[in-house]
């Protein structure tokens, strides 16, 4: 995120912040005065400064794990030189607070950019507007699906900040200059099987467990609202939800080495991935790749297919269940009414034992 940060840094955020929040500005002024004050009242306490044990002995630590090469707006930029409004504000462009609102603001329009843009291919391009006639599709589906959408993202980029700032101030293993040091471009192909292989099984077990049927009914049934979908119900979460199933993307660059391009990409990848795997278009029937039949499924038949990228978690976890062959028929009116019938009869089965017998959705036809 430090490559991001520090464009829009140069070109917006540098400026706005020492024009809003400058360096010796009214609220400059009041935070010196506030500060002085305590530390005066404080002066005869010398403990008062100092981090309670606990604290100091995790900072220690934490120390130990931090890169202080890779803390943002501490070391030189990479692509663009510092203009001169980046030392005229209170927040520099280390400041935590700083980091946070502007990654919130950048994050969250980039993602609804991102989301828009990609369910509108999709709707426009691939999307079997057939659906819209299945018995189980909802009244005013898709503006449900975009409100629901629109307003979690904002609280997904809230609760995903926190890593992007470890990131930044260098406790994280992404590095940017691609030499043997590195090991070169040998392992920035690597990187990508290894971070489909890391996130796959972490979201697996993730996914199991928002299906606990306490956890389900709290944080998952939001995004199982849509029993078919359409690609704007891809980022249609709950925002615990969404964060709770993004965890693996984030811990990846903690634990293991990752180019900040590759970061880059991956995270624009992973995004079209959700979006592609609810557009209700059936290319392959795929034994390995955990494409948008076997995701179907799982909108349809709640327990089954749980996986993002391929099907090895849910074929070794037991939860693997095979796309139908009607999924891939070219069908006629009559035919399609018939497979959504069966489709809906087995659904309701397996609803009402998740959900129980009563059903808050509003579906186009009646039940």
């Amino acid at each position: 995120m430090d490559l991001v940060l520090e464009i829009t840094d140069h070109f917006v955020f540098d400026k706005l912040y020492a024009e809003y929040l400058p360096k010796n500005g009214l609220v400059a002024n009041w935070v010196n005065d506030k500060l002085q004050n305590e530390l005066l009242a404080n002066a005869t306490t010398v403990a008062s400064s100092a981090l309670p044990a606990p604290l100091q002995l995790l900072s220690n630590i934490a120390g130990k794990f931090q890169r202080t090469d890779e803390i943002y707006g501490q070391v030189p930029t990479k692509f663009l030189p510092v203009t001169e409004y980046a030392t005229q504000s209170l927040l520099g462009r280390s400041n935590v607070l700083r980091e946070f609102i502007s990654l919130m603001i950048i994050t969250t329009i980039f993602g609804w950019i991102l989301y828009f843009a990609a369910a509108s291919l999709a709707y426009v391009t691939v999307f079997d507007k057939k659906i819209f006639n299945h018995p189980r599709y909802l009244k005013n589906q898709m503006r449900l699906e975009v409100w629901r959408a629109v307003s979690a993202i904002p609280w997904m980029v809230m609760l995903t900040t926190p890593f992007f700032l470890m990131e930044l101030h260098g406790f994280s293993k992404l590095y940017f200059d691609v030499n043997e040091s590195t090991g070169g471009w040998k392992h920035i192909a690597i990187q990508f099987p290894m971070f489909i292989f890391f996130t796959d099984c972490g979201i697996y077990f993730i996914h199991r467990f928002l299906h606990w049927p306490a956890v389900y009914k709290a944080l998952h049934k939001p995004h199982h609202k849509w029993i078919v979908c359409t690609p704007f119900a891809s980022h249609a979460f709950h925002p615990v939800d969404g964060w709770f199933q993004s965890l693996p993307y984030h811990l990846y660059p903690l634990i293991l080495p990752l180019n900040k391009v590759s970061y880059l990409v991956l995270f624009v990848f992973v995004n079209f991935w959700t979006v592609m795997i609810h557009d209700g278009s059936y290319w392959s029937n795929d034994p390995v790749v955990n494409g948008t039949a076997c995701h179907t499924v799982h909108h349809l038949y709640f327990n089954y297919n749980y996986g993002q990228f391929t099907t090895l978690w849910d074929r070794l976890g037991g939860s693997y269940r095979r796309p139908d062959d009607s999924f891939f028929a070219k069908t006629n009116k009559n035919q399609d009414a018939k497979i959504w019938k069966d489709q809906t009869c087995q659904m309701e089965a397996i609803r009402g034992e998740l959900e129980g017998k009563s059903d808050d959705r509003v579906y186009i036809t009646s039940k």
